[in-house]
Parts: C-alpha cells; sequence; structure tokens
C-alpha cells in the first residue's frame, strides 16, 4: 500500500517537474538566442534631472505586461459574440514570447534591462502561458461541447462571462490585476437563475472556480506586491513649435521651463500620455526628447501584413495578429524628433495609433 502511494506520488511529482521545465523553456530561449550588443549612445539629453530620466531599454520592455492586458480585451471582444472556445489562447501566448524575443533584442541595443526587470517580466509570460493553456485545453474540450449542447441562445451564466471580461480588461488598464474583485464576480454568477440545465451548472463551477482560485491568490500576493517601489508618475518631455498658451491648453501638460527654442513640460505617465502627444502633434507641434531619451516606442493597429509594411521614419520591431480582432499591432521604434513624419506614414498605411511606452 505505501509503496503503490510512493509510486504515485513519484510520479505526480516528475510531472510536475516536467511542466515546470516545459514552462520555463520560452524564458531559457529568449535569454539564450534573444540577445544583442549595446549600440553607441549618440544623443545628449536636455533633461537631466535623475528623477525624470529612464532607461531607454525600459520604452521595449513595457510591452510585455500590456500584451498580457490586450489579450483579455481580446478575449472580451471575442465573448461579444461567440463563447470561450473561439478566443485564439495559443496565438496569444505565442505572439507575447515572439515579441519579447524581439524587444530584448531591441532593449539590449539601448542599453539592455536589469535581471530583475527581466524576472519580472518572464514571471509573468510563465503565469500567462499557464493560464492561457488551462484555459485553452478547458474552453476547446469541455466548455466547447457545453455550448454546443445550449444551443445559440447564452445563459446569464454567459452573459456574465462577457461583462467580466470586459470590465477586467477595462480595470486591468488601470490597476493591477491583483486588486480585482474576483469574489464579488463569483457570487453574482451563483445567483443567476439557471436556465440551461447543463450550461447554466457548468459555466458556475467552471468560472466560479477560476474566480475564487484568483480571489485567494490576489489575496496572498496582494501585500508583498503593494510595498514594491513605484517610479514618479510623471514624465517630463521636451516639446517645439507651440506657444505657451497652445501647450497649457493642452490637459494633463504643465510648463516646467520655458527656452527661445523649446519649453520642457511634465505630463502624467502612461495611457494618459498617448492623447497628449496625439494632440501635441496634431497642433503643429513636435517632441524631441522624452525622459531624456531620443527614441521611443509606439504601437499601433489596422490591417497590416508581413512583408508589405515599410516605414522611413520607423523600425518594425514585431507585427502581431490580435486574438479576438480581425486586424494587427504593430510596434514600431521610432526617433522622437520624427514623430511627425511617423503619424503621416501609419495614416498613409491605414494604422492608427495605439499607444506610447513611456519607459
Amino acid at each position: 500500500m505505501l509503496a503503490g502511494v510512493l509510486t504515485g506520488f513519484k510520479w505526480v511529482s516528475l510531472v510536475l517537474v516536467g511542466l515546470v521545465a516545459f514552462a520555463l523553456l520560452p524564458v531559457a530561449y529568449v535569454e539564450t538566442f534573444c540577445r544583442d550588443k549595446a549600440g553607441p549612445v549618440s544623443h545628449t539629453a536636455v533633461i537631466t534631472e535623475k528623477k525624470f530620466q529612464r532607461a531607454e531599454a525600459n520604452a521595449y520592455l513595457s510591452y510585455p505586461k500590456l500584451h498580457i492586458v490586450f489579450a483579455y480585451e481580446g478575449l472580451a471582444k471575442a465573448l461579444e459574440t461567440g463563447d470561450e472556445y473561439r478566443f485564439d489562447y495559443t496565438g496569444s501566448v505565442l505572439s507575447f514570447w515572439s515579441s519579447l524575443c524581439s524587444l530584448t533584442r531591441k532593449a539590449n541595443r539601448h542599453g539592455g534591462g536589469e535581471l530583475s526587470a527581466r524576472g519580472t517580466i518572464y514571471v509573468s509570460g510563465v503565469s500567462f502561458t499557464a493560464e492561457m493553456a488551462m484555459k485553452a485545453l478547458y474552453e476547446e474540450t469541455i466548455g466547447r461541447l457545453s455550448a454546443l449542447l445550449r444551443g445559440s441562445q447564452k445563459t446569464p451564466q454567459d452573459v456574465l462571462s462577457a461583462e467580466v471580461a470586459a470590465d477586467y480588461a477595462r480595470f486591468l488598464q488601470k490597476v493591477p490585476w491583483y486588486k480585482y474583485d474576483f469574489a464579488a464576480a463569483s457570487e453574482k454568477l451563483w445567483a443567476l437563475p439557471i436556465t440551461s440545465w447543463q450550461r447554466s451548472w457548468e459555466r458556475r463551477l467552471a468560472l466560479g472556480g477560476e474566480w475564487q482560485a484568483k480571489s485567494i491568490y490576489a489575496k496572498m500576493i496582494a501585500g508583498s506586491l503593494d510595498v514594491v517601489s513605484k517610479p514618479t508618475e510623471r514624465t517630463r518631455s521636451v516639446a517645439a513649435g507651440l506657444d505657451t498658451p497652445a501647450l497649457t491648453a493642452i490637459e494633463g501638460v504643465e510648463i516646467i521651463k520655458i527656452t527661445p527654442d523649446y519649453s520642457i513640460i511634465e505630463t502624467p505617465r502612461g495611457r494618459k500620455f498617448t492623447p497628449i502627444i496625439q494632440e501635441i502633434i496634431a497642433k503643429g507641434g513636435r517632441l524631441t526628447e522624452i525622459a531624456g531619451n531620443d527614441d521611443i516606442m509606439l504601437s499601433a493597429v489596422g490591417k497590416a501584413k508581413p512583408g508589405s509594411l515599410k516605414f522611413a521614419s520607423g523600425d518594425i520591431l514585431s507585427i502581431i495578429d490580435r486574438a479576438g480582432f480581425d486586424d494587427q499591432r504593430v510596434l514600431l521604434n521610432v526617433k522622437i524628433d520624427i514623430l511627425v513624419a511617423m503619424f503621416k506614414e501609419l495614416k498613409e498605411a491605414g494604422l492608427s495609433v495605439e499607444r506610447f511606452y513611456d519607459y
């Protein structure tokens, strides 16, 4: 009896070790094959205050976290008209690691990212891979069968699943995932009426189990993650081509210094930064430096076939099929002082700016 238990434990342990090793394969690949040498630094920064200077490599290494956010946006989009099994889980995972490979090489050429920053990306990537793999395994088998038996009429549980997915995607744009109220979503799920015996109960068990597990895990890690120091939420840039009234009329812009040739402005970081850049350029202005850097990465979305795009104003780092959407995301590196030309090229290519990655 004891020998049988020990043998079973041995096999379970071997399987777990195998799964961990398999999950770490893409990490090993990126660390081994996605490397490059640092290039020369030719830019002399106007913004010299250390608090507002950021490593240029951070622009490229800030994308992977948002790739995960975008994946949940894609899932929410897929659920607007379909069921969970229609989402491209595999594509989301593969594009995470393939884009990370390209971005790591680019980050290396711009000084490279610290091991701690890369470690955080790897932990997120492995967790994302594991979650997508488990969801795909379930939703493309049991979930698919349950949806087919249900028919075309969605249950209240299906409707809630789509609502939570959309709400969660919006939430992730502003707040860390572990602060989402999964417990409340689970309670609401169980309070909904049963309209399809097999589908309603299957969704209760599948979604309820997932959300409760996330709720418990979030409580376990929230305390340790909240104490991690965060960089300032403001960024400084060098703007030219607009006078002071025009700049201050843009919401979020604060003038720090004015010279005959340029102004140093301070703005919010993150998602609020993108519309500010767009408005400056729309008004006829331009930027020449951001956080002490002369390069920045942006993403643009639209119909983009690999091999058919070429830009004089920037380098294509990666083209990603957007799971849940019928188009692509293009990651581009561009010199800040020619963003105006880049905007024009993107418009001509039928692409729209999605976001800037401000270090």
